[in-house]
């Protein structure tokens, strides 16, 4: 009897297999093309004042070298300055001194000045903006007082400290409060009624308030003054030192100009010009620091 042949099928269970995607590391720019990008950065910051100042220093030169010219042009100033720019800590004694030093004494005098403006400022535009009632009564003073000129508070100082010392000071303090009340008082008062409505719930007393919430959420507008403060004190100290005498920078261009040393006077206004960028400077970058870049730069 015949069977008929059955073929058995074994079926073989294939186990997929799962692969595993290792994500490649992003290529990093050959260091070449990484050099010449911030070389191409640097450049467009750099070239462009410079060939600015490259063409007003020949517009300069030829300008002042014609006949009959009352300014020197750029290479007689080096020429006769040149120990002064090289030599800027001599000290002959008296009031013969470097510009270092003349520096240096102004920026003493702009540095007491200044902190004191700032510690009252601070507190002043505070109280205005917090207190409607002190925003009425100091609000219209204020607005008055800032618009006298730093120089006609000189004499009303001099007569008040009897020296030249104190009274520069003041000129300074007087100078550089004003910008930082008005916008410490307007950075109080644009606080978000959130942040006030969320110092109620955590029940913060009013010294936790003022560094919690006050200082932080008005600090763009308190650096903003604090710019335009320290720019407006050195100002001021090179005018009032030309009244008052003694070592400092603006006794230093009086002097020269009372010696008819034009060319002194063109290189320590370009010292002045130099410092009072830095001090700008410095003082943005604190604001950057604190304020986390949202002070205007």
């Amino acid at each position: 009897m015949n069977f008929p042949l059955v073929k058995t099928q074994t079926s073989l269970a294939v186990t997929p297999t799962i692969a595993t995607v290792v994500p490649l590391a992003p290529k990093r720019p050959p260091r070449a093309h990484w050099i010449r990008a911030r070389l191409s950065n640097l450049a467009a910051h750099i070239v462009p004042p410079l060939v600015v100042l490259t063409l007003m220093l020949l517009i300069w030169e030829v300008l002042c070298s014609k006949a009959g010219a009352t300014l020197p042009p750029p290479s007689k100033v080096v020429s006769s300055t040149w120990e002064l720019i090289t030599n800027p800590f001599y000290d002959r004694g008296g009031l013969d001194k470097g510009l270092f030093w003349h520096l240096s004494a102004s920026l003493q005098r702009v540095a007491l000045g200044y902190a004191l403006a700032s510690a009252v400022g601070i507190a002043l535009g505070t109280l205005v903006g917090q207190s409607v009632w002190a925003m009425r009564g100091l609000d219209p003073i204020f607005q008055v007082l800032r618009t006298v000129p730093p120089l006609a508070w000189l004499p009303l100082s001099l007569a008040a400290f009897r020296d030249g010392q104190p009274s520069a000071i003041f000129v300074i303090f007087i100078t550089a409060i004003w910008p930082i009340i008005i916008n410490t008082a307007v950075g109080i008062r644009n606080i978000p009624q959130d942040y006030r409505n969320v110092a109620k719930v955590l029940r913060l007393n009013h010294l936790e308030f003022f560094w919690k919430i006050m200082i932080p959420a008005a600090a763009p507008y308190i650096f903003t003054g604090l710019r335009i403060g320290i720019g407006l004190s050195w100002l001021a100290i090179v005018a009032a030192e030309m009244l008052i005498g003694g070592v400092g920078i603006g006794f230093f261009i009086w002097d020269a100009w009372n010696s008819s040393l034009i060319s002194d006077i063109i290189v320590a206004l370009i010292y002045v010009g130099l410092v009072g960028f830095v001090l700008d400077r410095i003082v943005a970058a604190i604001s950057t620091i604190v304020t986390r870049g949202t002070a205007a730069n």
